[in-house]
This record gives structure tokens, C-alpha cells and sequence, in this order.
């Protein structure tokens, strides 16, 4: 993993893994507590990068481990930007999944696994954007800075 930039904008590079994802989250992390952002954001971004990585990871280059993934972040005074870009499979569609959630009711044994990302992810963020440009996929993803 490369990271490179100043405290308040800077971009991370990594090969798509769980690794990755891991280092990525960690150094995302640090550098929002060193920014002072709280700690209830920072909970949420948190979740939400890893629901986004592990997209990538598992999803766009589901065949392809070897490939890279790029982060930039930009922490502003009242929010906090993430661009991630990576050259794996477009979302279908090229369009956002709207992250309902999954039917949830019923014995505890028969709830789904999975199927609760992109609600997470469109309910912790202030704003998602996605698109499909030169053969790479473009997530935008904000935060309030001091979101409840």
C-alpha cells in the first residue's frame, strides 16, 4: 500500500485484497482521529469503506486478485470526501443498487447472510455517487463531519 499526500488530502493505493482492505481501513481510521474527527464518524466511515473495499475485493475483481484499487480522501471542516476508483466490473446496470433491505423476519436461522452493504452504506453517507468512466468505477462517497 502506497500513501501519499498531506494530513487533510491524501490517497492510498493497494492491491485489491483483504489485507488491503484491512490496512486501508486502518490507516483511514488513524488519519481521521489525528484530524479530530469524532469517534461516532469515524465508526461510520469506517463501516462503510469496508463494505465499499470488500466490494471491490470480492465483487468487481472477483477474478482478478492482482489489480489495484486508488482511495482519495479529503477531510474539509464540515465534511469528509472518499473517491475510490478501481478497474474491476461495473456495478450492473452502471447504476447504484438501491440498498433496501433484505427481508429480516422469520427464525432467526433462516435470515439472510448477506444483502445489508449498500443499505448501510446509503444510510450512514450524506451522499453516493457512482459512475462508469474509461473503463474504471468511480465511488463517491461524503460524510458529515460531525454526523450523529
Amino acid at each position: 500500500m502506497t500513501l501519499e499526500g498531506t494530513p487533510t488530502d491524501f490517497t492510498l493505493t493497494a492491491t485489491a485484497s483483504e489485507l488491503a482492505v484491512r490496512d486501508t481501513l486502518l490507516a483511514v481510521r488513524s488519519r481521521l482521529s489525528e484530524r479530530g474527527v469524532c469517534e461516532d464518524t469515524c465508526g461510520s466511515v469506517e463501516l462503510v469503506m469496508a463494505e465499499a473495499l470488500n466490494n471491490i475485493v470480492e465483487h468487481a475483481y472477483a477474478t482478478d486478485q492482482e489489480r489495484d484499487f486508488l482511495l482519495k480522501v479529503s477531510i474539509k471542516p464540515d465534511r469528509l470526501c472518499f473517491h475510490l476508483r478501481d478497474g474491476g466490473a461495473p456495478l450492473p446496470g452502471l447504476c447504484l443498487p438501491q440498498g433496501k433491505l433484505p427481508d429480516h423476519t422469520g427464525p432467526r436461522d433462516d435470515l439472510p447472510e448477506g444483502g445489508f452493504g449498500w443499505f448501510l452504506i446509503r444510510d450512514l453517507t450524506e451522499r453516493v455517487a457512482y459512475e462508469r468512466r474509461d473503463g474504471m468505477n468511480h465511488l463517491t462517497l461524503e460524510f458529515l463531519r460531525n454526523a450523529p
